[in-house]
């Protein structure tokens, strides 16, 4: 029987003795971008920087040319950007906002509320807020202007249309030692900036003769006893149907709204 042969030998001799090999993975390694590449990237970027602040600070470009205003009812834009005193060819950025907002809050009273914006590329826009008259105080032949949150803004000669009088009458009343007469005049002025137009337009006077004795004076020589200031709403609803249904009533009371009364005719 012939033995093995030089290629079944040769064979026997390469074959793997142990299990198979698995080949190894290879390992992918992150390298760093060098320091020349970091070096030339942060002088872009200082560059660009840089030339960002330039134009925003010390370009010709981005500079206030212009200052316009919106709002105004009683003030006049020319009152309000004086006072604004916004400095012209300054960088728009370098602009103090609130700081002009405060100035025109402190010198013009009338001014409830405004905005100062930046509107690129040149021009500072004023959005102003005029308070609002709810009563007036008539003083020395001239009147005094009230706001819905009882701030007396302005002085003026004569009386605006459609704004009622305040006329405080509790001298006698213990509700003037008890509240003061802020108090009874803020009740006063809450009981006016919460009537509806329709009966607003009609009211000539609010009268105070006590916290809770609140009277309005309307044209035609009609009166409504309104109370105190609490429950504003349902008292307009009360008021605004005893009219619709009683014409030629003189005298409504609604100080409790749900036990209205009407006299006169």
């Amino acid at each position: 029987m012939a033995g093995p042969t030089t290629a079944d030998r040769g064979a026997r001799k390469s074959a793997p003795s142990g299990p198979p090999r698995v080949p190894r993975k290879r390992k992918f390694r992150f390298l760093l971008p060098g320091r020349r590449f970091l070096l030339v990237t942060l002088a872009l970027v200082v560059l660009v920087v840089a030339a960002g602040v330039w134009v925003v600070y010390g370009s010709k470009w981005l500079r206030v040319d212009t200052v316009s205003t919106r709002g105004t009812r009683v003030l006049t834009p020319r009152q309000v950007t004086e006072v604004a005193a916004v400095p012209l060819n300054t960088p728009l950025m370098s602009i103090d906002t609130e700081g002009i907002a405060a100035r025109l809050r402190a010198k013009l009273p009338r001014i409830g509320a405004v905005d100062v914006v930046r509107v690129w590329p040149d021009e500072i826009r004023l959005k102003v807020t005029e308070r609002k008259p709810e009563v007036l105080i008539e003083k020395g032949g001239k009147f005094i202007e009230v706001d819905s949150g009882g701030v007396r803004f302005a002085t003026v000669p004569e009386a605006p249309k459609g704004v009622p009088l305040l006329e405080l009458d509790a001298s006698r009343s213990p509700s003037l030692r008890r509240f003061g007469p802020e108090r009874l005049e803020r009740e006063a002025v809450r009981v006016a900036a919460g009537l509806p137009e329709v009966i607003r337009r009609d009211t000539r006077v609010v009268r105070v003769s006590s916290y809770d004795s609140i009277t309005l004076e309307l044209t035609g020589d009609r009166t409504v006893a309104w109370g105190s200031s609490e429950r504003g709403a349902a008292k307009v609803e009360t008021l605004l149907a005893l009219m619709k249904t009683a014409r030629g009533a003189e005298h409504f009371d609604v100080s409790a709204p749900t036990a209205p009364v009407v006299s006169g005719s």
